[in-house]
């Protein structure tokens, strides 16, 4: 069992799955803090130096300074700041696997778009007409083939 176990986890797609993952949580942390650290702020002063994360609406009816102080005292809060900061972050991890998926799109289209690999066709050796590369017999000349022919391109 073990053994049928490392096989399976050993499998490509299983392995670039992991690292998929991986990699994809670590891009979430950039993304997070690029908008918590770089992109609220701005946004903040340009409202009216307000910290948008910490905006929430009470619902106890009563006022608190900050959203942790509610939260500590075990109020019911609308959290419009996190809310805000949660679509930006969606948005922004949208766009970056948008763009990635558009370029795999891409290279599958070049590749199935590509010549297909090798001559289709050659020089009849008698009369140096340019014939398809199976012929086994010009058509011009009608002179037996031989398999070294000139090659064209």
């Amino acid at each position: 069992m073990f053994r049928e176990f490392k096989e399976f986890a050993m499998r490509g797609n299983v392995l670039d799955m992991g690292v998929g993952v991986v990699i994809g949580a670590a891009f979430g942390k950039i993304v997070n803090s690029l908008v918590e650290d770089v992109i609220m702020p701005p946004l903040g002063l340009l409202i009216g130096r307000v910290n948008l994360s910490g905006l929430f609406i009470s619902l106890s009816g009563k006022r608190y300074a900050s959203l942790a102080e509610a939260k500590a005292a075990g109020a019911a809060t609308i959290n419009v700041g996190l809310f805000i900061n949660t679509v930006l972050n969606f948005i922004i991890v949208a766009f970056a696997v948008f763009l990635l998926i558009r370029a795999v799109n891409r290279m599958q289209r070049q590749k199935q778009a590509a010549p297909a690999v090798g001559p289709t066709t050659a020089t009849c050796s008698f009369c140096y007409s340019t014939i398809p590369i199976k012929a086994t017999r010009c058509p011009h000349c009608t002179s037996m083939l031989e398999p070294p022919r000139t090659v064209t391109v």
